[in-house]
């Protein structure tokens, strides 16, 4: 699944690549396993609401893609 991971605010601020997530550099900075997101060390750590190639984050998912 590829796309962009985008806030509550409407704004990219990541980029979803087959199971990682990059930040918008192209630095992996998640793993995605469905719509769970976990930390390149395996810990759990959110979930992304997917809508076509488009995933959105609630307002808690934002503390994860600070800008």
């Amino acid at each position: 699944m590829d796309g962009y991971v985008i806030n509550s605010e409407g704004r990219h601020v990541a980029i979803v690549r087959a199971d990682s997530i990059l930040d918008l550099t192209g630095k992996e900075i998640y793993k995605l396993k469905g719509e769970r997101i976990y930390k390149l060390t395996g810990e759990l750590v959110g979930h992304l609401n997917a809508a076509g190639s488009d995933m959105r984050l609630d307002k808690s998912g934002d503390r994860l893609f600070l800008t």
